[in-house]
């Protein structure tokens, strides 16, 4: 039942999450604040897990979506649950491309047709845009600070600002060095600076 359950949860992700797998975060990130009435109750998800579902996620090959359904998945049901919650991200997709690719070609330059695509496009921006403040909020943002300067966590800042500046000064480093960086800074500081 809990793998149904997961595979529904994750079905529905994938059905409105238009734009790849970035466009998945604003709903993982209201699992995580558990709004979803079945998430409340199995507690799948907190902010702290989703936030190092993310940083696995994008340093691992793979669409982003798919990454962090499958661990979730994996962390709850184990293998099953992590092939359950991926294929329940993707069905929605499949199924889709499915039914409509043979008709698209028909109706590829029907007005109605180029009218529903057209207005895809800001949705899956709004839905872009949403992940990018989700991404910000889980790396930057202590949501526990009691007082004003400690809503920023600071460690982070001071990676992710420069991480930012090399970037800038120096475009043709490979972005594998980035991440290595990156992690190996986060270590760094996770170990010498609690």
């Amino acid at each position: 039942m809990n793998l149904l359950l997961l595979y529904l949860e994750f079905f529905k992700i994938g059905l409105f999450s238009v734009g790849g797998g970035y466009a998945t975060l604003p709903f993982l990130f209201r699992m995580a604040d558990n709004e979803f009435a079945f998430i409340r109750k199995t507690g799948w998800l907190s902010r702290e897990m989703l936030s190092n579902f993310l940083a696995i996620a994008q340093s691992s090959p793979g669409a982003i979506g798919v990454n962090i359904a499958a661990q979730t998945g994996y962390a709850y049901q184990g293998a099953a649950g992590c092939i359950i919650a991926a294929l329940g991200l993707v069905s929605p997709a499949i199924i889709v491309i499915t039914i409509i690719a043979g008709a698209l070609a028909k109706f590829k330059d029907n007005k109605i047709v180029m009218s529903v695509f057209a207005g895809m496009r800001p949705a899956a921006s709004g839905l872009l845009a949403a992940a990018g403040l989700i991404v910000w909020k889980l790396a930057l943002y202590n949501p526990d600070a009691i007082k004003w300067f400690e809503f920023i966590r600071w460690k982070e800042f001071a990676i992710f600002a420069g991480m930012f500046l090399v970037m800038i000064l120096f475009k043709k480093i490979h972005p594998i060095i980035y991440i290595i960086a990156g992690a190996a800074a986060g270590i760094v500081l996770g170990a010498f600076c609690n």
